[in-house]
């Protein structure tokens, strides 16, 4: 959102799980979770609000839908389910099958809420027959924020289950210039903060 918007910003990396592993990040965050944007006084956690919340700072850039636009419904439903929906089964496929300890691993788990997300997805796919970006007929925050979760969906090889429409989408999405400027904004400050991050695939060569 910050390279789409070409904002100045400083971007910290944390080891993971940053909760167990820098405990002092509990002072800034209590959850321990990322992302956390600060700006100002202001502190926001939650991945989906940060996206929203950048947009209609910044209403001149047309990421935002406003409420007086047909289309303002539409945008928020998919920012909400952008995490709500599509992230969040992925998170329990990473957990049950990468994350944990072999001995706690749960293939089951993992398979079920893959496809859960998979059969979610039909969603996106819809509505990506139909145009090239989600709501209002342009990028917004709500490509951002869906294109996250595809993004993970990739890193869990899972992209040769999507379909024909939503695969011609995740290349538009791969196309804009904000997020490869963004991936590399990550591997730098990971090598200047000595934080490991494995390199992106999606990263220009």
């Amino acid at each position: 959102m910050l390279e789409e918007l070409q904002l100045p910003y400083q971007l910290h990396m944390l080891p993971f799980p940053p909760r167990v592993r820098q405990r002092s990040y509990l002072e800034l965050n209590p959850l321990g979770t990322v992302p956390l944007l600060c700006h100002g006084q202001a502190r926001l956690t939650e991945s989906a609000a940060i996206c929203e919340y950048l947009a209609a700072l910044h209403p001149e850039a047309g990421l935002s839908v406003g409420p007086q636009e047909a289309d303002f419904a539409a945008y928020l439903n998919w920012l909400h389910m952008s995490d709500a929906t599509l992230t969040f089964p992925q998170t329990l496929v990473l957990r049950y099958a990468h994350f944990e300890p072999p001995e706690r691993r749960q293939p089951q788990v993992a398979q079920d809420y893959q496809r859960w997300f998979l059969a979610r997805l039909r969603a996106v796919e819809l509505a990506t027959a139909e145009r090239d970006w989600l709501s209002a007929g342009r990028f917004t925050a709500a490509d951002v924020a869906v294109g996250y979760a595809l993004m993970l969906s990739t890193h869990l090889d899972m992209q040769t289950q999507w379909g024909t429409a939503t695969q011609a989408y995740w290349q538009r999405l791969q196309a804009r210039p904000a997020l490869h400027r963004a991936l590399l904004a990550e591997q730098q400050a990971a090598r200047a903060q000595d934080v490991d991050a494995t390199p992106s695939p999606l990263l220009r060569t």
